[in-house]
């Protein structure tokens, strides 16, 4: 499947389906929320990855499953399991990645201060027991001006074994708010450690307790993917 094939794929599923709890306005960026005390809310990722469009066959697809609950209004908890599919001209491959323990942390009342600050530490093991434990923390901080978001993740994630490596990245993003539950923005991610960088649109829908945000971004280095494109689908109860 070529690389702008699945973009419009996407792309289209987020303008066709449909905030609640943690409705999220973009797909790589976080944003100054938490779920509020006592309540959960499911939610479903996949991302399809095309390194190189002039090979059109080699991708690689991802699909995240999260059960998310607030422990209070500034706090939360969520796991996830992983799943990837592997594509190349003369193979294909399905298997079970491993699971992420997450939680995320508010520090202070929105508006205290010139952005609002979250803190998130995530913990991912893969199934293969040989591959290292991998600690992965943000800062996250936001801004809120008018329906105009603004929001920036820097992120470090670091291999828990000895000589393991470490990796500093980014994801940032702006958006805006329209009516009927629809949101516009732009994101970017990237590593800074191996230089690679990306950006593209994203479009979110809610309504009730229903949300999916989709995104596509484009490699602006030959050290990033060519395509990479995501939607993420929630239910909050």
């Amino acid at each position: 499947m070529n690389a702008k094939r699945i973009a419009t794929m996407i792309l289209w599923a987020g303008l066709a389906a449909g905030g609640y709890a943690d409705h999220r306005s973009y797909v790589w960026t976080y944003e100054y929320l938490t779920m509020p005390a006592g309540t959960a809310e499911i939610e479903y990722y996949f991302t399809a990855k095309v390194p190189d469009s002039s090979v059109s066959k080699a991708s690689t697809w991802e699909h995240q499953g999260e059960l998310e609950y607030g422990l209070t209004d500034n706090w939360d908890l969520s796991m996830y399991q992983t799943w990837k599919q592997s594509f190349s001209t003369n193979a294909a491959s399905f298997k079970y990645e491993g699971f992420k323990l997450r939680t995320r942390y508010k520090l202070f009342k929105s508006g205290a201060f010139l952005v609002d600050p979250v803190l998130y530490l995530e913990y991912i093991r893969k199934a293969g027991l040989e591959q290292a434990n991998v600690l992965e923390g943000k800062l996250i901080v936001a801004k809120d001006i008018g329906k105009v978001n603004l929001a920036y993740n820097a992120i470090v994630k670091s291999e828990l074994e000895s000589g393991g490596e470490t990796e500093h990245e980014y994801a940032a993003g702006v958006n805006y708010d329209l009516p009927a539950g629809l949101s516009l923005g732009l994101e970017s991610k990237g590593n800074y450690t191996e230089n690679a960088y990306a950006v593209g649109p994203t479009v979110s829908v809610e309504t009730g307790p229903f949300w999916v945000t989709a995104g596509a971004l484009l490699g602006v280095n030959d050290r990033a993917d060519d395509l990479q494109a995501r939607m993420l689908a929630g239910f909050g109860f």
